[in-house]
């Protein structure tokens, strides 16, 4: 046998092997949505839940359209002991009067604003936060991005999946409806690919979390040197994450997603989002080189040459089919997600 034939075996092999671990990933993920996404929503129903208080850091930049109708969600979330924090990293940031405004319209939340940030490190989310996370008087700390919007029980099904075990709860990062073209790009991208990836990581023990909305024990943070431990790196929830489970802490993911509201968005932004994300898991990991494997054309490619090379099917019959079933695949997700924030 020649090395030709040997190496056409050989891709033939990854062929199918890629087909196995694809369609796992497809079906791993739609279930997961509609077992433990789909759950009926209760009252608290952990001791533990029940008595801890939270403490919300909310770093902020600038303003979009849909900051202070966001924001506004946290000062409303029905859950009896938490506070909210503030962190704008300049004093004449406009986030600041739109924080103020809201400090006023609810003067019965606790919730405080801190302006001005600590240089600590090169990672400027965690210089703007680190005067809210020292100023923090709750063992549970809840790190929320600017642009995400939450329901009332959000915080209670947080503190729900924070069990005894659990050192770190993290919500499925989506997008929420919103008009044009490149909203639509958004969800379909968060409603199908991303969260194949991500559930399909988290159920077979691949610690996959993103920073969008994560509410961690403070104490084991602490243990770890405290965010201060993070500001040397760019991806701080990474290796946030990293650090609490090198010291034997579950993860858990919630109920609800991390609904993603920004009111400034665009396909450039979009763009450049993925190029940064994509570098980032390159920097990390350096097997991410082999992502564009597994998305839809190029795997379809691969497999169709595999079952043309061994079973002498067409292999554009195959791949036209095999897209087709993506495709349905994909939709199956995507509705799925998103029936998740119909209450919304």
């Amino acid at each position: 046998m020649s090395v030709l034939d040997v190496a056409m075996q050989g891709l033939a092999v990854f062929g199918f092997l890629l087909f196995f671990v694809l369609w796992l990933m497809h079906f791993m993920s739609i279930i997961y949505v509609r077992l433990h996404l789909h759950k009926k929503r209760s009252e608290v129903k952990q001791p533990f839940a029940q008595l801890a208080g939270v403490s919300l850091l909310k770093p902020l930049k600038g303003v979009d359209p849909n900051l202070i109708s966001n924001l506004e969600t946290f000062f409303t979330l029905d859950y009896p002991k938490y506070e909210v924090l503030l962190c704008v990293q300049d004093q004449d940031d406009p986030a600041v009067d739109v924080c103020k405004k809201l400090l006023g319209k609810y003067p019965n939340v606790d919730a405080r604003l801190f302006i001005g940030g600590k240089k600590v490190g090169i990672n400027p989310k965690i210089n703007n936060l680190m005067p809210g996370y020292e100023g923090a008087k709750y063992g549970l700390v809840w790190i929320c991005d600017s642009g995400i919007r939450v329901k009332p029980d959000t915080l209670t099904d947080l503190t729900n999946q924070m069990t005894e075990k659990v050192g770190l709860v993290h919500g499925l990062p989506y997008v929420a409806d919103r008009q044009g073209f490149a909203a639509t790009l958004e969800q379909v991208y968060f409603g199908t690919s991303h969260p194949r990836s991500y559930i399909s990581a988290n159920v077979t023990g691949i610690k996959c979390v993103t920073g969008m909305s994560c509410l961690m024990r403070k104490d084991v943070l602490d243990q770890a040197g405290g965010l201060v431990a993070f500001a040397q790196y760019i991806a701080e929830d990474y290796f946030m994450a990293k650090a609490i489970a090198d010291r034997g802490w579950k993860f858990s993911m919630a109920t609800q997603v991390a609904l993603q509201n920004s009111g400034s968005y665009s396909i450039g932004q979009f763009q450049s989002r993925m190029i940064r994300w994509t570098k980032l898991r390159i920097n990390m990991l350096p097997g991410t080189v082999l992502e564009p494997v597994s998305e839809c054309f190029l795997a379809s490619l691969i497999i169709g040459w595999a079952a043309h090379h061994v079973f002498r099917w067409d292999m554009m019959v195959f791949f036209m089919c095999h897209c087709l079933a993506w495709f349905i695949s994909d939709y199956i997700q995507l509705t799925g997600v998103q029936k998740c924030c119909i209450l919304y």
